[in-house]
């Protein structure tokens, strides 16, 4: 399930040495390999409560695209890589991960596609300030008949703020670090606060190489920016 104007790729490389201590985790990091193009299918690294009773947070590495917990067969289930904030309390996809298991998925950076004439435009996204993004997820946990686990998560989405809105109608929900015990359920306070666009002049696009476009395509250059083709918004 992909929501119309949600791309779906992050660039994930920093190192789980620099993530447990930006996150302050208090666990042995999984191994992870750099990635500058990271798909819906990908494992990725996300903060998470080890166990929901306590506050501990952990790094994980968890399956991109959510695999409920009740899922019957896991080779036909549909596994959406987004969840859409208005719907988070009132679809059965998402309802018990968002109230009992949120989790926040790091990343420098993320691409989104622009229509322009001719076809799409890729877009990295960052913070402007350049400090690390902090995605607002969600995240299950599926057991097999053998008792085998799968963990899966998928990205909260919000509609566009004013730096995303030339690109695109929708974007990932970004949790400022003082909003993290929230988001994570650190405290008791509502998570449904944070379910906003980040604050305008947060996020810096730029247009990029269409390499980024194929998967295969994995190295630091799919961020470097290209000339700004002109948008359909821009007229004739």
């Amino acid at each position: 399930m992909h929501l119309r104007g949600m791309s779906g790729r992050l660039s994930s490389t920093l190192s789980n040495d620099f993530l447990r201590a930006f996150f302050r985790t208090d666990d042995d990091a999984p191994a992870f390999s750099p990635c500058w193009n990271l798909a819906p299918g990908h494992d990725a690294r996300v903060v998470r409560r080890r166990n929901p009773e306590d506050g501990i947070r952990g790094l994980a590495t968890l399956r991109w695209g959510l695999l409920p917990h009740f899922t019957k067969n896991p080779a036909t289930a549909l596994r959406p890589s987004v969840a859409p904030a208005e719907i988070l309390t009132s679809s059965p996809i998402f309802c018990d991960a968002y109230q009992r298991r949120r989790c926040l998925v790091p990343a420098e950076l993320f691409y989104e596609w622009q229509v322009v004439q001719g076809g799409v435009q890729p877009h990295a996204v960052a913070r402007l300030d350049g400090a690390p993004l902090a995605l607002g997820g969600i995240w299950e946990g599926w057991l097999s008949p053998l008792g085998e686990p799968i963990r899966s998560f998928a990205l909260v989405t919000t509609a566009a703020n004013a730096d995303m809105r030339p690109l695109s109608d929708r974007m990932p929900l970004v949790v400022q670090a003082e909003d993290w015990p929230t988001w994570l359920g650190e405290t008791r306070a509502d998570p449904g606060s944070l379910l906003q666009p980040a604050p305008d002049g947060m996020l810096m696009p730029w247009p990029v190489s269409n390499r980024v476009d194929i998967l295969l395509n994995n190295d630091v250059t799919l961020s470097a920016p290209v000339q700004r083709p002109r948008s359909l918004n821009d007229g004739a």
